[in-house]
């Protein structure tokens, strides 16, 4: 009768042991993709079918990437976006084709909408442009022979889904505006560099939107 109290005290012990051992293995990854989640420097998520996209797409204007941006420390972030241009495997000059540089903002936390447009591609006089809650460029004029000898165009968000943290320093690849001869390949992993380049001297000309942002207690 005794030994059979004490198995079963062993074996409720055991199990006792094995539910807390399996709870802090379990609360200790919840800590730590919440402490990973803390060390962000920034979060942005694809904010596609937009406002903003609704009205270029319906005025005829070109093409609109836009995002949700949050800087949480905002008054201690220098944030860099840019347009890289490629055709035929070179980058184009200006290289990058635009970019926007701000920062140090005094509010301590910064959230709003951020993106690219291109305006009035195939044209003439096809421009570009970059907007962000606390900046923004005038449109810039680029080469209208970027758009010239392609017949086929494809455009793609290179972050989907849920919302993206970026450390500081980490250069992030937004969107991509591609043309070419013929046939395009569908898709590609666009954070993937090995891939980046493929794309770049595969297609006749590739358009880049990437961001980068760094902790800064000063310009």
């Amino acid at each position: 009768m005794s030994e059979g109290s004490d198995h079963i005290k062993i074996n409720i012990l055991y199990r006792l042991l094995l539910v807390i051992t399996c709870a802090s293995i379990i609360f200790g990854v919840g800590c730590s993709d919440k402490g990973d989640d803390t060390d962000k420097i920034a979060y942005i998520s694809q904010s596609a079918d937009s406002e903003y996209e609704r009205t270029f797409d319906e005025l005829g204007l070109g093409r609109l990437f836009d995002f949700n941006f949050k800087l949480p420390r905002s008054d201690e972030s220098w944030v860099k976006i840019w347009v890289e241009g490629y055709k035929d495997g070179e980058p184009v000059e200006p290289f990058p084709l635009i970019k926007l540089s701000y920062g140090l903002v005094p509010k301590e936390v910064e959230e709003g909408n951020l993106g690219a447009g291109i305006l009035h591609p195939g044209s003439d006089s096809p421009q570009l442009f970059i907007y962000s809650k606390g900046a923004r460029t005038g449109p810039v004029n680029i080469d209208d022979s970027l758009f010239s000898d392609t017949n086929v165009r494809g455009w793609d968000y290179a972050i989907e889904g849920e919302t993206v943290g970026l450390n500081s320093g980490e250069e992030k690849v937004l969107a991509v505006y591609r043309l070419g001869k013929g046939s395009m390949r569908t898709r590609y992993n666009y954070q993937d560099p090995d891939e980046l380049d493929e794309m770049i001297s595969e297609d006749k000309v590739v358009l880049i939107f990437m961001i980068s942002i760094e902790e800064k207690e000063e310009v």
